[in-house]
C-alpha cells in the first residue's frame, strides 16, 4: 500500500469543469482544517449530557489518545464514542447535530479542500466520526450526497456506546464503504490526510493529500451553498481539550458567582444595580439618551421601550441602565425566571381584548418594556403583538440592545430556559450595551395614520440599522422549530 505522501497536495487539483464529477473526501484533517474530532465530540458531551459528561470525557481522552497513536485509531476513537454517548437518547444527539454543531463545523472548512469538493456535482464524505454527528451538517450546509460514517449501536432509542458492525470506519473500511456506496464505479477525486485514508484514495482515478496547515484560514461563510442563520447551544467557543478543561474547573465557581450577582440584581434597590453589577465583574454600557420617567400627576402615558432580544435579561439590564423597574410584557418565560426577577413579568395571552386592556393599564400606570424574538411581522402572534403596542401609545422608544460572553451564551431554544440567567451571569466577565434610540416622532405613529405593521418593521429596520444586522423574514417560531421543534412557548 502507497503512503499519503504519495499523492499529490490538494492545491494542485484543478476545479474547472467537475461538474459531472464525483468527489469523496474524508471529514477531520480534510474538509475541515482540525485533524482532531475531540472538541465536536466534547460539545455533543456537553449539551446533552453536561458537564459531568464533559469531565468523563475528559478523563477518557488520554487513555483514547494512547490507543489512538499506539494501538489503532479505531481504538482511541471507540473510546471517544463511548465515553461521549453512552446511555444518551438517540433524539438528543440528532438535536445536538442539527442546532449546535453545523456553526462549529462551518467555522473549520479547508478552503482548498472545499475549493475542490464543492466544483464537483456529486459529493460523497467517508469518516470516522459517527454519521448521526456529521450527516446534518455536510448534507444541509455543505450539499453532500452521501455521507458514510461509522454507526452508532442503539437500544429503546438509547446509545449504548458501542458500534454497529463493520466498526469504526477507518483505514480498509472506508474502502469497504466506498465499494458498497459505488460499486465497481470509480470517483474521479479522493481526498485524505493520513495513511488510513490511502485505501479508499487509492480506488479513486485521482488521488489528493491535504497537508497539515492549521494557519490557512477558514472558509467564510458567504461561500456556503447555505448561510447558517440559526445556532443554539450554551458554549460560545470551541471546547478544545484546554477549553473543556477550563470549563470544568470554571463551572463551579461560575454559579456561585451567578447566584450572587442575581441575588444582588433581585435585592438592591434598582437605582444602585448598575454600580452592583460593576463591582461584581458585569459591564453595562449605556449610550444614547434615555427619557425622563413620567411623572403620574401629568396623566401622559407611559414611554414603551422596544427592545431587540438577546436573552431573558433584556429588560432587567434596561431597568439597570434606566436606575429604576420598567415592567416587561413576554411572550412566554418560566416560573423561575419570574420568581427570581427584579421586575415584574407579564405574559400575554392568546386573546387580543385582554392584552390590549392589560397593557393599557400599564401604561398609564408608567413605563413599559417589550423585547420581542420576531424579525418580521409575519407570524400571526407578533402581527397582533405589534398591532398592540403601536395602537395605544405613541411614545416609542426603540432599544438596540447587545450582550458579550466569553464561554456561556445566555440563552438557549432546545433547553430549560430557567437557566439562561445562570449561565449568562456565569461568564466571567459577562457585558451588555444598552443603546436609548430617538423617540419615534409624530408623524410615524399611528395617530398620524401609520400602520401599526408599518410602525413595527420601521422600528425592527432602524434597530437593525445600529446593531449591522441585516434583517430576515424568519420569525420567533421559525427559529424554535428549526432548533428545538417546538413554537417556543415555555409551558
Amino acid at each position: 500500500m502507497a503512503a499519503i505522501t504519495a499523492f499529490p497536495t490538494v492545491d494542485k487539483c484543478a476545479s474547472i469543469g467537475r461538474e459531472k464529477h464525483t468527489a469523496v473526501a474524508d471529514m477531520d484533517g480534510t474538509l475541515l482544517r482540525g485533524r482532531s474530532s475531540f472538541p465536536y465530540f466534547a460539545l455533543v458531551a456537553y449539551e446533552v449530557g453536561g458537564v459531568l459528561r464533559m469531565l468523563f470525557l475528559l478523563l477518557a481522552s488520554p487513555i483514547a489518545g494512547i490507543l489512538y497513536y499506539f494501538v489503532s485509531e479505531s481504538a482511541g476513537i471507540q473510546v471517544l464514542i463511548f465515553s461521549t454517548f453512552a446511555g444518551m437518547k438517540v433524539s438528543d444527539i440528532e438535536s445536538v447535530a442539527r442546532a449546535v454543531l453545523p456553526k462549529f463545523y462551518a467555522g473549520d472548512l479547508h478552503p482548498e479542500s472545499w475549493r475542490v469538493f464543492s466544483s464537483c456535482g456529486k459529493r460523497c464524505v467517508l469518516t470516522a466520526n459517527p454519521r448521526i454527528m456529521v450527516e446534518a451538517f455536510l448534507k444541509d450546509f455543505l450539499g453532500a450526497d452521501l455521507v458514510v460514517g461509522t454507526e452508532i449501536a442503539i437500544y429503546k432509542g438509547r446509545a449504548t456506546g458501542f458500534v454497529c458492525k463493520p466498526g469504526v470506519l477507518v483505514g480498509k473500511k472506508k474502502a469497504d464503504g466506498l465499494l458498497k456506496a459505488f460499486g465497481d464505479e470509480k470517483p474521479e477525486i479522493g481526498l485524505g490526510d493520513r495513511n488510513t485514508d490511502v485505501p479508499f484514495m487509492a480506488m479513486c482515478k485521482e488521488g489528493y493529500v491535504v497537508p497539515p496547515k492549521p494557519e490557512v484560514r477558514a472558509v467564510t461563510s458567504d461561500k456556503l451553498p447555505k448561510p447558517i442563520i440559526f445556532h443554539d447551544g450554551r458554549l460560545v467557543a470551541k471546547p478544545t481539550p484546554l477549553m473543556a478543561l477550563l470549563i470544568v474547573l470554571w463551572t463551579p465557581i461560575g454559579f456561585l458567582l451567578a447566584c450572587l450577582r442575581i441575588a444582588a440584581g433581585s435585592l438592591l434597590p434598582m437605582p444602585i444595580v448598575y454600580y452592583a453589577f460593576w463591582a461584581l465583574g458585569v459591564s453595562v454600557t449605556i449610550r444614547g439618551n434615555p427619557p425622563p420617567p413620567v411623572k403620574k400627576s401629568s396623566g401622559q402615558s407611559g414611554v414603551l421601550f422596544v427592545c431587540s432580544h438577546r436573552s431573558l435579561l433584556d429588560p432587567i439590564f434596561l431597568s439597570t441602565a434606566l436606575g429604576r423597574p420598567i415592567p416587561a410584557v413576554t411572550y412566554s418565560v418560566s416560573r423561575l425566571s419570574e420568581i427570581i426577577s427584579p421586575i415584574k413579568t407579564v405574559r400575554l395571552s392568546r386573546d387580543r381584548a385582554t392584552d390590549a386592556s392589560m397593557i393599557k393599564k400599564l401604561l398609564q400606570k408608567g413605563d413599559l418594556a417589550i423585547c420581542p424574538e420576531g424579525t418580521t411581522c409575519r407570524e400571526p402572534f407578533l402581527l397582533r403583538f405589534s398591532a398592540l403596542f403601536a395602537e395605544l401609545t405613541d411614545e416609542l422608544v426603540p432599544v438596540a440592545m447587545v450582550n458579550r460572553m466569553s464561554m456561556f451564551h445566555g440563552t438557549t431554544a432546545r433547553g430549560w430556559k430557567g437557566m439562561d440567567p445562570f449561565y449568562f451571569f456565569m461568564n466571567p466577565s459577562p457585558a451588555y450595551e444598552v443603546t436609548f434610540l430617538n423617540k419615534l416622532p409624530t408623524e410615524l405613529t399611528c395617530s398620524s395614520g401609520k400602520t401599526s405593521h408599518e410602525i413595527a418593521n420601521y422600528i425592527q429596520r432602524v434597530i437593525a440599522s445600529t446593531l449591522s444586522y441585516e434583517c430576515t423574514s424568519f420569525t420567533r417560531r421559525d427559529k424554535y422549530i428549526a432548533l428545538a421543534g417546538n413554537d417556543g412557548t415555555v409551558p
